[in-house]
């Protein structure tokens, strides 16, 4: 008798709550730039909540189509969606995309010389002639300049890039369209964009696999993949003109500025900040969110995971080579979180 009323309580209750946990399965596809964190969250708000959520880190260029073309549940991207693609998602899909930033991130210089015994330096401008294959070799006078009394080799320099859309590639891009107007004018920024020179890499860790299995090369990854390789990445020039490396002190003083002038769809970037202790080649990376859902029971859960997220989340970012957003950004956040619906109506979730 005790179990049958207990069964009956458990339905009940599954019946309140608007969502059965063990039912709903959300799915997602895009960045890998936050999978690292992604997949800590995922995995523990299964353990909490039962609500399974699989991710497929497949770039954000290609997170951003499944959004538009409505084959998955949320999409990741760490370049915002552009005006047209909004446009053309709610065309498509009848309703707004809306941008939720999760964390800050920092892009890093990795490179495979071993016989550096300290940390290397970079510019902007420097970054730009390596990339635009006008520096050919390590022991270019430029480099030496930045690098006094490091013994550089003699010897070539392989590039590594991303050969996926990628919204890592939209940050770095983004950074040296603003620090280098040769790449401005002969490249410029986005998702993907046509490399003069270099190898391609699939995702944030094929990227790192080209570094760490050819010496001489250098190559732009989320921080989190440089540190999980043991890759070393250079101290960067900032705005400001001093040497900063890339960490969440550094990053979090990048968003600082951002935090304040947050446009009202949250899409905000914060590369080349001004500040002293800024990380130039910084970024937040987003969750893209269909406003107004079709499905209740997944409505329902991925508020909850996001409220989760915002609320808990967050003190994951910093174990994980992530910066935490700025408290600012996280009550804008909650009230994008709010405006979800479910066929017009507003979600009234607990």
């Amino acid at each position: 008798m005790k179990s049958k009323i207990f069964s009956l309580l458990i339905i009940f209750l599954s019946l309140f709550s608007g969502v059965d946990n063990a039912q709903v399965q959300l799915n997602g596809a895009g960045a890998t730039f936050p999978y690292v964190i992604y997949s800590k969250w995922f995995d523990l708000y299964k353990q909490e909540t039962g609500i399974q959520i699989n991710y497929q880190a497949i770039g954000s260029g290609a997170g951003i189509r499944q959004v538009i073309e409505g084959t998955v549940d949320f999409g990741a991207s760490d370049g915002p969606m552009s005006n047209k693609q909004l446009k053309e998602a709610k065309r498509k899909r009848g309703t707004e995309i809306l941008h939720i930033p999760t964390v800050l991130g920092g892009v890093v210089l990795s490179y495979n010389l071993p016989v550096l015994k300290k940390t290397l330096k970079l510019d902007g401008k420097t970054i730009g002639e390596i990339f635009l294959g006008k520096i050919t070799m390590w022991n270019d006078k430029r480099i030496e300049n930045l690098n006094p009394g490091l013994n550089l080799p003699n010897e070539s320099i392989l590039v590594a890039h991303r050969s996926d859309g990628s919204g890592t590639s939209f940050i770095f891009t983004h950074y040296l369209s603003d620090v280098s107007k040769q790449w401005a004018k002969k490249v410029g920024f986005g998702t993907s964009v046509n490399w003069p020179v270099g190898l391609g890499g699939k995702g944030n860790e094929g990227v790192a696999g080209l570094i760490k299995q050819t010496e001489g090369s250098i190559g732009y990854v989320e921080l989190a993949y440089a540190v999980q390789n043991k890759l070393s990445y250079a101290k960067l020039k900032n705005k400001a003109g001093y040497f900063v490396e890339a960490n969440f002190n550094t990053v979090s003083d990048a968003a600082a500025g951002a935090a304040k002038n947050m446009p009202k769809d949250l899409r905000a970037m914060i590369t080349n900040a001004a500040g002293k202790n800024s990380y130039p080649i910084s970024g937040f990376t987003w969750l893209l969110i269909y406003k107004n859902m079709h499905n209740k029971q997944k409505a329902v859960a991925l508020v909850r995971f996001l409220r989760w997220a915002m609320e808990k989340g967050e003190a994951y970012a910093e174990g994980l080579y992530y910066s935490p957003l700025p408290k600012s950004v996280v009550k804008l956040c909650e009230e994008k979180i709010n405006s979800i619906t479910y066929n017009g109506h507003k979600l009234n979730v607990k």
